[in-house]
C-alpha cells in the first residue's frame, strides 16, 4: 500500500514539476519573442520600428553588395579593361533620383519612398537571373554565389518592409509608376567569357550603385517621417 502511495506521489510531483518547466519555458518565449512574431494578421509594428528594421536591412545588403562587386573585381576584373568595356549607365538610370543628400532632404517623402521601392522593384528580375547565373557557373566561387543569394533574399524582404511602410505613410495611395526594366540578360549568357564576364561587372556595379541609394534615401527618410527632420 505504502509503495503505491509512494508511486502516486512520485507522478504527481513529476507531473507537477513538468507543468511548472512548461510554463517557465512558455513565460521565457513569450518575453523574448519580438512584436508580430509568427506573422500574426492583425500584428501592425509602429513606423519607428518598420523604419528601423528597413535600414538595417538595406545598410546589411548594400554592404553585401560592394563586398560582391570587390570580390569580383580581384577574381575577374584585375590586368582587364572592364571599367571601359562596360556600359557606362545602369538599367535604372531612368528613374528620376536626387543627385546628392540635401536635394534628397528637399524631396518629398511620399516621393522619395516611391523612389525606393521604384529601385527595389526593378532589380527583382535582374536579381533573380544574377542568382540563377551563377548558381549554374562553376567558375564562380561559392561565397559570391552565397552573397548574390543573400542579397536577392533580402532584397524581397526589404520590398516588402517598404510596402507596409508606405501604408501608413501614404494609406490608401498606391504608385507603381516607377520601375526601370531590365534587358542584360543575353549579356550574361551569350558570347564569349570574356563578353560576359563584362555583362556581371556591369550588373554588379549597377547593383552596389543602387543598393547604395536605396540605404541612404531610407536613412534619409526614417530623419524625415519618424524624427521630423531633427536627426
Amino acid at each position: 500500500m505504502t509503495t503505491t502511495m509512494d508511486s502516486k506521489q512520485s507522478s504527481w510531483k513529476g507531473s507537477l514539476l513538468l507543468l511548472l518547466v512548461l510554463n517557465l519555458l512558455l513565460c521565457k518565449n513569450v518575453a523574448a519573442s519580438p512584436a508580430c512574431a509568427g506573422g500574426a494578421a492583425n500584428c501592425r509594428l509602429s513606423l519607428q520600428d518598420l523604419f528601423t528594421r528597413a535600414v538595417a536591412l538595406s545598410d546589411n545588403i548594400y554592404k553585401v553588395a560592394e563586398d560582391a562587386f570587390r570580390d569580383f573585381q580581384k577574381t575577374y576584373a584585375t590586368g582587364r579593361e572592364f571599367i571601359s568595356r562596360a556600359i557606362n549607365s545602369c538599367h535604372t538610370s531612368s528613374i528620376p533620383t536626387p543627385a546628392d543628400k540635401d536635394q534628397a532632404l528637399n524631396t518629398e517623402s511620399g516621393t522619395l519612398l516611391n523612389m525606393v521601392r521604384g529601385l527595389l522593384r526593378s532589380w527583382e528580375d535582374p536579381l533573380q537571373h544574377l542568382t540563377t547565373t551563377v548558381r549554374d557557373m562553376k567558375e564562380f566561387p561559392a561565397d559570391m554565389i552565397r552573397r548574390v543569394q543573400e542579397i536577392e533574399y533580402k532584397t524581397h524582404q526589404l520590398r516588402e518592409g517598404m510596402e507596409k511602410i508606405i501604408k501608413q505613410v501614404e494609406p490608401g495611395v498606391i504608385n507603381d509608376d516607377i520601375f526601370a526594366a531590365w534587358s542584360g540578360l543575353s549579356s550574361l549568357q551569350e558570347g564569349d567569357k570574356n563578353s560576359r564576364l563584362v555583362g556581371f561587372y556591369n550588373l554588379f556595379h549597377c547593383l552596389r550603385r543602387d543598393t547604395n541609394k536605396v540605404d541612404n534615401y531610407l536613412k534619409i527618410l526614417k530623419c524625415k517621417v519618424v524624427h521630423e527632420g531633427s536627426c
